[in-house]
C-alpha cells in the first residue's frame, strides 16, 4: 500500500482545478495547435541562444494538455518519485494496516488539493518522469486564461511562454546526466525529511513554532517548514539548481524574445505586474506551496547568469553543465564571483 492514495489526490485535484476558461471546441483544436507550431519555433532559436546541441540525442515530447491530463501527469511522476522511497521507510515504522489505509488517504487529500491549485496556475512544465518518458507540457486553458488576463497579442504570448518552457527541454536533453541527477538528489533529500518515529514529536513542536514565520517570511514553501537546520542547507543547495534551470530559461527567453515576438515589452511588463498583484489568500498559499520562492528562483537565477556571461560569455557560463560538481551551490547563486572562482580559477 502507497503512503499517499494517488487516486484519491487525482479525484480530489481535479475538483479543485475546475476547467478554465470556455471555448468552443474548434478553438480548442486550433489553440492547441498554434501551441504545438510555437513550440517548434522556439526550438532552433533557443538552443542557439543557449549554443547546447541537441543533435542525435534522445529527444522529448510537447503536449499540450488541459489541468486534469496535468494533474495525471504529476500524479505519475510524484508517485514514481516518492513512492518507493516512502514505502521503504515505512516498513520500518510501527504502522498498521488499517493505519497505513487511512494516512494514505489523508496524505491523497492532502496531495490532491495542492495539485489542483498548482495546476490552475502553472502555464507549462517540463516534466522528469522519473519512471517514464520526460515531457514538455503547456496548460493551454492556463495560457488561454492568462493572456485574456493580461490583453496581449495571442501567438505572441504562445510562442514567449514556449521559449521559456523550451529552454528546460533544451538543457535536459543537451546534458543527459542533469535529468537523472535532479532526480537522485530529491529522492535523497525525501529520505533525509523523513523523521525517525522517536524524533517525531521534537520535530512537530518545531514545525508548530515555524509555521508563523514561513507564512509572514515565504521561505522555500512546506519542506523548509519540516527540514531541520542541516537539511535546510541541503535544501538551498537543490534551490540554488532550481535557481539557475529557472533564471536560465528567464535569461534566454528574455535574449531571444525581442527577435521572434513583436510584442515581447508589453508581454514581459505586464506579466510581471500580474505577478505582483495577488490577493492575500493567494500570496498565503503560494508561500506555503513555495511558489513565492519559485519566483525568487527566477530573479536569482537570472542575475546570476547574467553576471558570469558578462565575466565569461556564454561558453564560459556553459562549463556549468559539465557535471554534478560544477553546478552551483546556494551561497553562489547570489554570489556569482564565488563560482567563477571555483570553476575558471
Amino acid at each position: 500500500m502507497s503512503y499517499v492514495d494517488w487516486n484519491t489526490a487525482r479525484s480530489i485535484g481535479r475538483r479543485v482545478a475546475g476547467d478554465g476558461p470556455q471555448v468552443s471546441v474548434g478553438e480548442a483544436h486550433a489553440i492547441t495547435e498554434d501551441l504545438r507550431i510555437a513550440a517548434q519555433r522556439a526550438h532552433e532559436p533557443v538552443a542557439s541562444t543557449a549554443r547546447l546541441d541537441t543533435t542525435g540525442k534522445p529527444d522529448s515530447p510537447v503536449h499540450v494538455v488541459d489541468r486534469s491530463t496535468w494533474i495525471d501527469v504529476n500524479v505519475s511522476s510524484f508517485a514514481a518519485l516518492t513512492d518507493p522511497v516512502m514505502d521503504k521507510l515505512l516498513s520500518t515504522r510501527a504502522l498498521g494496516q488499517a493505519g497505513r489505509a487511512v494516512t494514505s488517504r489523508i496524505s491523497g487529500a492532502q496531495a490532491g488539493g495542492l495539485l489542483g491549485f498548482v495546476s490552475s496556475k502553472v502555464l507549462g512544465q517540463y516534466d522528469l518522469a522519473p519512471d517514464n518518458q520526460p515531457s514538455l507540457l503547456l496548460v493551454a486553458p492556463n495560457i488561454v486564461a492568462a493572456e485574456r488576463e493580461l490583453g496581449v497579442d495571442s501567438h505572441d504570448f504562445r510562442l514567449w511562454v514556449c521559449l521559456h518552457e523550451e529552454t528546460h527541454r533544451v538543457q535536459f536533453t543537451a546534458v543527459p546526466w542533469l535529468r537523472e541527477h535532479v532526480i537522485e538528489q530529491s529522492r535523497a533529500m525525501l529520505v533525509d525529511l523523513v523523521p525517525d518515529s522517536e524524533a517525531m514529536p521534537d520535530r512537530l513542536k518545531e514545525i508548530a513554532a515555524r509555521l508563523p514565520a514561513a507564512i509572514k517570511e515565504g521561505g522555500t514553501g512546506l519542506a523548509d517548514i519540516f527540514a531541520t537546520p542541516e537539511q535546510r542547507e541541503r535544501l538551498a543547495d537543490m534551490t540554488a539548481v532550481m535557481s539557475l534551470l529557472e533564471g536560465h530559461a528567464d535569461v534566454v527567453m528574455d535574449d531571444v524574445g525581442p527577435q521572434v515576438v513583436p510584442s515581447v515589452e508589453q508581454i514581459r511588463a505586464k506579466f510581471d505586474r500580474r505577478r505582483q498583484g495577488r490577493g492575500q489568500l493567494d500570496r498565503l498559499l503560494r508561500r506555503l506551496l513555495g511558489l513565492e520562492a519559485k519566483m525568487r528562483q527566477y530573479r536569482d537565477g537570472a542575475v546570476f547568469c547574467r553576471a558570469v556571461q558578462d565575466q565569461v560569455g556564454v561558453d564560459g557560463f556553459n562549463q556549468i553543465w559539465t557535471s554534478p560538481e560544477t553546478l552551483p551551490k546556494a551561497r553562489e547563486i547570489t554570489e556569482p564571483q564565488l563560482w567563477l572562482q571555483r570553476v575558471h580559477g
